[in-house]
């Protein structure tokens, strides 16, 4: 979710005014999502780099979190959507910011309709190096490990495989984001900026994505795996 403070720059507004902005692009995609029959929407909001960012800005962003998950979890529990948090393992997470991520992954735990991922406070190789340690951990011999397993240690093991990473804001980076989850994915970078992202954009990257031919290394039209 790239480009809240270029957004509030263009319109000589502190970079806070940008990510205040933001909250309503969250709600119009959850819901965009929903209803395209969208099973699994990782919303990538913090990664372990942007604790380098100014500590004003940090401060703001995690008293705006926590405001937006207090505000909508009626909402997203009266959807039917499963909310998880990715990351949240750095002690400067506010504690009480820390509990409302647990109230709300508790609240929606029954729900079956879309699986809602916040990653927060996240890093795809940090992810990798837990797995690794983890593995080591349980005693598994080297020559046992195998892909299939490893990701078993990854955090929210049944997350399936990325299949679409749409990047706002025009930036071509993968930035840390759910490294081993995304290997196959296909990447979509429309230029708008977050804040003003909406449905009908979500959407069109939707059909982009459909419009791909999926070969996973394989040739055009052969089925080497399950695209959903």
């Amino acid at each position: 979710m790239d480009g809240n403070g270029r957004w509030a720059e263009r319109r000589s507004l502190p970079r806070t005014a940008g990510h205040n902005a933001a909250e309503a692009t969250v709600i119009d995609i959850i819901e965009a999502a929903r209803s395209a029959g969208v099973g699994w929407l990782s919303l990538y909001a913090f990664s372990t780099e942007n604790w380098n960012r100014p500590g004003a800005e940090v401060d703001h962003l995690m008293r705006l979190v926590r405001r937006v998950v207090r505000k909508h979890a009626p909402l997203l529990l009266a959807r039917g959507i499963r909310c998880r948090f990715l990351g949240v393992a750095d002690p400067r997470i506010p504690r009480d910011l820390a509990r409302d991520f647990e109230d709300l992954t508790t609240l929606t735990g029954d729900n079956r309709g879309m699986t809602l991922t916040v990653a927060f406070d996240h890093g795809g190789r940090r992810d990798i190096v837990e797995a690794a340690r983890s593995l080591i951990r349980s005693g598994t011999p080297a020559d046992e490990v195998t892909e299939r397993l490893f990701a078993e240690h990854l955090p929210w093991p049944d997350t399936p495989d990325v299949d679409l990473v749409i990047r706002t804001s025009g930036e071509q980076r993968i930035s840390n984001f759910m490294l081993w989850k995304v290997a196959y994915a296909e990447w979509v970078f429309p230029e708008l900026l977050w804040p003003d992202f909406r449905a009908p954009d979500f959407l069109a990257c939707l059909h982009t994505y459909r419009d791909r031919d999926r070969r996973f290394g394989g040739l055009p039209h052969q089925t080497n795996g399950d695209a959903r």
